[in-house]
């Protein structure tokens, strides 16, 4: 079965997680610039069989759009212009960000490491992922 990637976005960094190709884990995969995020995709595609994207969508609490929504929204349209075989779908991630910060808090991990801020990023998306794979399996 493909994997299928899930995409935190940020202005700056992007998490990224990937299933196992029976699609049962979700795994941190890396954290990239985002200005690169597309090459990345790219290579990733070429070398592994992917089915689809999870992206998550930045949303305030009460569910309106945040500063970042729109530029989220905007990934979504070039990655299915780049990949139009494969699916794309965006997830609310609303609370993938706090869950992630206790992750790290609750890994025994040293202060120094829980400061390395793709950590988050990639945390994020494995907690983004591991969501949707729970929803899809019902």
């Amino acid at each position: 079965m493909p994997r299928v990637i899930a995409i935190d976005f940020g202005l700056k960094r992007t998490g990224l997680a990937v299933t196992d190709p029976l699609r049962i884990i979700a795994s941190a995969l890396e954290t990239v610039e985002s200005a690169k995020l597309m090459d990345f995709l790219v290579a990733y595609c070429s070398n592994e069989v992917v089915d689809g994207f999870v992206l998550g969508l930045p949303t305030n609490l009460d569910g309106s759009a945040t500063d970042i929504t729109a530029n989220a929204q905007a990934l979504a349209e070039e990655i299915g212009k780049r990949f139009p075989e494969k699916f794309i779908e965006l997830m609310d991630e609303r609370f993938t960000s706090r869950m992630a910060r206790q992750v790290l808090n609750d890994s025994g991990k040293g202060r120094m490491a829980r400061r390395e801020k793709g950590q988050l990023d990639r945390i994020s998306a494995t907690i983004l992922l591991q969501g949707w794979l729970e929803r899809n399996s019902r």
